[in-house]
């Protein structure tokens, strides 16, 4: 299965988090902000800010914003460690330590560490039952373990909440095509293109199967329209490395 696109799911925390600074301070919302923009930009910077910031009182958002600076400095593990801290200390509602729960498990995926985040995108799921997003992040650090199965039933619960999520049919197909149901894995990309006929990662998935059925005119066709969509992203680049493979250098 290819990897989902590292989102680090911030946009759920910022908000909540410059809320919760804002009840810390009038002014706290708007010196969050300033910190997570430094975490994201200049992480260095931004982790020295909210190191001040957490000594003056800056509570959650400041320990928050901490966490995102390491993880821009790809310190993944301890950015991820203190994440989860967080989440188990917080007084915030279920859906915003979920969020950091969240954030924690793509940091760890960032690691190589699928075990560790299915463990915590677990705890999420147990605050947050269903939660199509967490059901979709938990699905792809099983199948970083090669659990495709596992994967599968995640993805089946993600698409009974929300039947036309895109990432999640190709991601189910691609689940799908490692345990040899290619029939169900087509269903799920022509289902996929359905809802939008520009996804880069559905017609990439969608020239694999059809070049392992030996249809080298439509895989090539695929993989060109995959490239067209977004030539300097990831998923153009594997479709030019397939191209080379079909073609024998060609492309």
């Amino acid at each position: 299965m290819r990897s989902l696109p590292v989102l680090l799911l911030f946009a759920l925390s910022f908000a909540a988090f410059a809320d919760e600074a804002k009840r810390h301070d009038p002014e706290g919302a708007q010196q969050y902000q300033h910190c997570i923009t430094l975490a994201r930009t200049v992480p260095e910077e931004g982790w020295h800010e909210a190191l001040a910031w957490s000594t003056l009182g800056g509570g959650e958002p400041a320990q928050h914003c901490i966490a995102v600076a390491l993880i821009g400095m790809n310190q993944y593990e301890e950015g991820a460690k203190r994440l989860e801290n967080l989440a188990d200390s917080s007084e915030a509602g279920a859906k915003l330590r979920a969020g950091m729960l969240a954030q924690a498990g793509q940091a760890l995926l960032m690691a190589k560490q699928p075990d560790e985040a299915f463990r915590v995108q677990s705890k999420a799921l147990l605050l947050v039952p269903g939660a199509p997003d967490l059901l979709v992040d938990r699905a792809q650090s099983q199948a970083e373990d090669k659990n495709y199965s596992g994967a599968l039933i995640d993805l089946d619960n993600a698409l009974q909440a929300a039947p036309d999520r895109v990432d999640a049919l190709v991601f189910r197909a691609t689940a799908k095509r490692h345990l040899e149901d290619l029939d169900g894995a087509r269903a799920d990309i022509a289902a996929a293109l359905k809802v939008d006929p520009d996804s880069q990662d559905a017609w990439l998935e969608d020239g694999i199967l059809k070049g392992l059925t030996n249809d080298r005119d439509g895989a090539r066709t695929s993989w060109r329209k995959a490239i067209e969509l977004a030539p300097q992203s990831d998923a153009a680049d594997t479709a030019r490395k397939d191209l080379e493979l079909l073609d024998g250098g060609r492309g």
